[in-house]
């Protein structure tokens, strides 16, 4: 049975490259993708001709969201997927809640209470990095402890999987790797929750790169509707293709650019298309460790 996915992206701003980089390696991973921009919700669901867009097709498996800077367009989201949820009890809503990076917003602030109070309370997975997931608890993360009851926050706010792409938290490994943390709650078929923690340690790339995290969400998608009560695996196969789309398209980028030149924006786009075996079935070359 073929698995449904809507892509919601904010076409204005991101939406090309939010779309090819989830797009693709879904459909490669054998999902059947919609893709929906912002502008075609040009107004809001009060209107009676909003849900036009949708093709009248109201069963989704999956619903993924990434970037956004409009308040409204998150509110349309939550319309969206309360009323996909209403036709299949089963779906699962992805959501990246991209609010920024690094100790500051590059989103407008008055996004931030509509996905504490509204988006994230109807996910069922995200991906925050930690400012984000710092920024939605209210809590630090100076600590793997803190990382931890930060998870259990944002579980106890509604999703189901929660998983930290990045931290500042010192790497075991050394500078040059950066820690991510995951946490999936399930229930057992006696009716008991467990909860599954993962750690792993990621080598930084040196380069800038736009659309992994759109990439990052859509393969944590692929790969929990694969493996859906295994995070382990799910997220050691979701990091293991990053990493081999980064590394390719760096050796891509570096061959075009020419020895000593850095190479351009331009010359850093993911190179998806090239890596599709490797999203098919990845080799794990990071492993992630169960806490």
């Amino acid at each position: 049975m073929e698995c449904r996915v809507l892509s919601i992206q904010s076409h204005v701003v991101r939406g090309y490259v939010g779309n090819k980089s989830a797009t693709f390696p879904l459909q490669v991973l054998g999902f059947e993708v919609d893709s929906i921009n912002s502008v075609q919700f040009s107004n809001h669901t009060g209107y009676a001709h909003w849900k036009g867009q949708l093709n009248n097709v109201n069963h989704y498996d999956y619903v993924l969201t990434g970037y956004t800077r409009d308040t409204s367009f998150l509110e349309m989201v939550v319309d969206i997927v309360q009323e996909l949820k209403r036709a299949n009890t089963k779906l699962v809503y992805v959501c990246d809640p991209v609010l920024g990076d690094h100790g500051s917003m590059y989103v407008p602030e008055n996004l931030l209470p509509v996905y504490k109070n509204k988006v994230v309370p109807v996910a069922d997975i995200i991906t925050p990095n930690q400012f984000e997931a710092e920024l939605l608890t209210g809590k630090t993360i100076r600590t793997e402890k803190d990382a931890v009851e930060v998870m259990d926050l944002l579980h106890s706010m509604g999703p189901d999987t929660v998983v930290i792409t990045s931290s500042d938290l010192p790497s075991r490994e050394g500078e040059q790797f950066l820690v991510a943390l995951g946490s999936q709650r399930t229930v057992k078929r006696d009716g008991v929750q467990v909860t599954q923690r993962i750690r792993m340690e990621i080598p930084k790339a040196d380069a800038v790169f736009v659309g992994t995290g759109d990439l990052f969400a859509a393969m944590l998608l692929a790969w929990t509707h694969h493996h859906p009560n295994d995070l382990k695996t799910a997220c050691e196969k979701t990091v293991s293709v990053m990493h081999h789309v980064i590394q390719r398209t760096i050796s891509c980028a570096h061959e075009l650019a020419g020895p000593g030149r850095k190479p351009s924006p331009a010359q850093l786009e993911l190179r998806m298309v090239q890596s599709k075996a490797d999203i098919e079935d990845p080799a794990i070359v990071i492993e992630a460790i169960v806490l």
